[in-house]
């Protein structure tokens, strides 16, 4: 059984990640532990809020730096949502903010004027089911379709400068990012945990990296 450690730092639904990772044959534990993450076989920083308070709320333990320690031993890591925000260098939400700088990049803003292909107007946050334009088949992708549905919740994306990290793309009146893959880290701005089937095997191909 997979051993995966799932980051608390008090900005997300962690119960829901465990028990999706759970479904698909891990065993999958929370914590605030530094040390523990540093000695984590796989780990999942998922998260929910605003960019300036999550880096705030991980530094307090010390956990910025478990994780930026986690991810030198080259094993598998999965950020969700904030907790791929969080990997990039700034954070542009309500001032600007220092992330855990492993990606070149920032944290932006969604515009505010979207529009669909009809020329509805869409609503921020984007709630709601997409298609992934795959750019780059990351490991998480492994037995699944371009095109394939997931949900989203957010109204922050990241803007990679490494274009190379870049592995789908999203389009909701703006084509965005919505996960990257790097090495041994993969991160999403959808929740797989949410996402049903496709959600589900996505963290269970996680699982077997």
């Amino acid at each position: 059984m997979a051993d995966v450690l799932i980051v608390d730092y008090e900005m997300g639904n962690l119960r829901s990640v465990q028990k999706a990772l759970q479904a698909v044959g891990a065993d999958a534990r929370i914590t605030q532990d530094a040390d523990e993450v540093r000695r984590a076989d796989r780990l999942v920083l998922p998260g929910v809020g605003a960019f300036g308070d999550a880096m705030a709320a991980l530094g307090r333990r010390g956990l910025d730096a478990a994780v930026r320690d986690f991810l030198a031993t080259g094993r598998p890591f999965l950020g969700i949502c904030l907790g791929l925000q969080l990997l990039f260098d700034v954070g542009l939400e309500d001032g600007e903010y220092p992330g855990l700088g492993v990606l070149p990049g920032r944290c932006v803003a969604l515009p505010g004027d979207l529009h669909g292909p009809d020329g509805r107007r869409l609503k921020v946050p984007h709630m709601g089911w997409n298609g992934l334009e795959v750019v780059r088949r990351s490991p998480l992708l492994e037995g699944l379709d371009d095109g394939c549905q997931v949900y989203f919740v957010h109204s922050y994306v990241v803007e990679p400068e490494d274009p190379g990290v870049v592995s789908t793309r999203t389009d909701y009146g703006v084509a965005f990012t919505s996960s990257v893959w790097r090495d041994n880290v993969v991160a999403t701005q959808f929740h797989p945990e949410k996402s049903q089937r496709v959600g589900l095997r996505m963290l269970g191909n996680f699982i077997n990296l």
